[in-house]
């Protein structure tokens, strides 16, 4: 949960250089594997600023990666779609292509991508509070991250499984998996990390009323994301040392911190914190029955929460107009695809209905005097069509009975083939025959004379 909320704000007007950049990359593209690539990475950098045009993007992905069968491509496609829809809130269609994600990946080889997707399933969970559902997709990514030593995904797991466990108030698991996220970071140098999982560790020792350490490390926590510039996790940490020094009677200090959290998220616009913030104070203002500063802070949480919950709305307004564009664009695919599916039926047919005729052919001309060789040429030439075309109407069969597993689609063709070879020698060798017999028998009664009868 931290690990995703932290990438969010911070990278925006990064990510929308990479997008440009991605655009331009892909006017230039002119292999199908190559545009795919382009548009799931550009889907990628979309979906933090604008998830919806992430979604149109991430879908003409899809589709254009299962036309040409490009697995990772579709895989790729898949989440990145479901991270469009998460970062719009719609959980539910999220977790949807998530899944889709998920049984795409079980079939293939990349541990990392698999655990990548289960934990991100778990996260869904998550937002949606179904917090038993989402430790089972943890621990089932943090079972293979250990198994297969996947150490780039080690701090977002253990983060994500110590959030999990602090939503559910068991402070003993959380604080076990935000300290190995902790320790992660550190080993990673990476600023940024080792100061939100002090966060994590802030929040999980004063609910366990751990002031002392709790103070310690938040104040720790702020100077590392001070110098990571991540000031969004910088208004918790103050939020968290707001709520410790009223644990503690100390409400100067705790006033002060929570104002600090406030101004801070006003300056960066994180409304949620902001929100947070807001309501701590008219809280503590109303306990000290200050009813002036309560009530000042009262009218801002109400505007604020005016303000959030118009934009969810907007938010859930866009979220059905762009589920009708997705859907429209579905149709749009399927009719297209129905187009190519009669296409290939009736290119199939026409087939089907050229080896007779060819046969037919093969047998008037025999019938005519040419030569032999030709004759027995355009024969093999009717066997060997007619077999390629069982060939072509087995394929299909085959990869759908192997679910496209390489070494049994390989064995089943080669006993097709030990089948088919030896038939087309004997039918080569009778056909040939009887279409060459003709001739030669007529050429036998010509020289005979005719007996009259006595």
């Amino acid at each position: 949960m931290i690990a995703l909320l932290c990438l969010v704000s911070l990278q925006a007007t990064a990510q929308k250089q990479k997008a440009d950049s991605m655009q331009v990359l892909l006017a230039k593209q002119h292999s199908d594997t190559g545009r795919v690539e382009c548009m799931w990475k550009m889907a990628s950098y979309l979906y933090s600023y604008a998830p919806d045009s992430s979604l149109r993007v991430a879908q003409k992905a899809l589709f254009l990666a299962q036309r040409i069968k490009y697995a990772e491509g579709e895989s790729r496609s898949l989440g990145q779609m479901a991270n469009g829809f998460l970062s719009m809130g719609n959980y539910s269609k999220a977790l949807e292509f998530y899944l889709r994600k998920l049984r795409l990946e079980e079939k293939g080889k990349s541990s990392y991508n698999l655990a990548s997707v289960i934990m991100n399933i778990g996260i869904v969970y998550a937002y949606r509070e179904e917090y038993d559902l989402s430790l089972n997709y943890l621990r089932q990514a943090d079972s293979i991250i250990e198994t297969e030593q996947l150490t780039d995904l080690r701090f977002n797991i253990n983060l994500n499984l110590g959030d999990v466990y602090y939503r559910k108030d068991n402070t003993d698991s959380a604080y076990a998996y935000f300290d190995r996220s902790l320790q992660q970071a550190q080993e990673m140098k990476d600023v940024d990390f080792t100061g939100t999982a002090m966060v994590g560790l802030g929040n999980t020792y004063l609910k366990a009323q751990r002031y002392d350490l709790a103070l310690k490390i938040y104040k720790a926590a702020i100077v590392f994301l001070f110098a990571a510039n991540d000031e969004d996790f910088v208004c918790e940490a103050y939020l968290g040392l707001a709520k410790l020094y009223k644990a503690t009677q100390q409400p100067d200090s705790s006033l002060h911190y929570a104002k600090a959290s406030y101004t801070l998220a006003r300056k960066d616009l994180f409304q949620s914190r902001e929100l947070e913030a807001v309501m701590f104070l008219t809280e503590v203002y109303n306990e000290q029955n200050k009813k002036d500063s309560a009530f000042l802070y009262l009218q801002k949480e109400k505007l604020l929460s005016d303000d959030i919950y118009s934009k969810e709305k907007i938010r859930e307004s866009e979220s059905i107009t762009i589920n009708e564009k997705l859907r429209q664009d579905e149709m749009a695919e399927a009719e297209r695809r129905h187009k190519d599916e009669r296409r290939q039926q009736l290119q199939l047919l026409l087939i089907g209905l050229a080896i007779p005729t060819l046969f037919l052919f093969t047998v008037l001309l025999s019938r005519i005097k040419l030569p032999a060789r030709i004759i027995r040429f355009l024969g093999i030439i009717s066997l060997l069509i007619l077999f390629e075309y069982l060939t072509l109407l087995l394929h299909p069969l085959v990869e759908a009975f192997t679910h496209h597993t390489p070494i049994y689609e390989l064995l089943i063709f080669v006993v097709i083939a030990s089948m088919l070879i030896p038939a087309h020698h004997r039918i080569e060798h009778w056909l040939i025959h009887k279409l060459t017999l003709p001739r030669a028998s007529k050429g036998k009664k010509g020289l005979n004379p005719r007996k009259e009868p006595a």
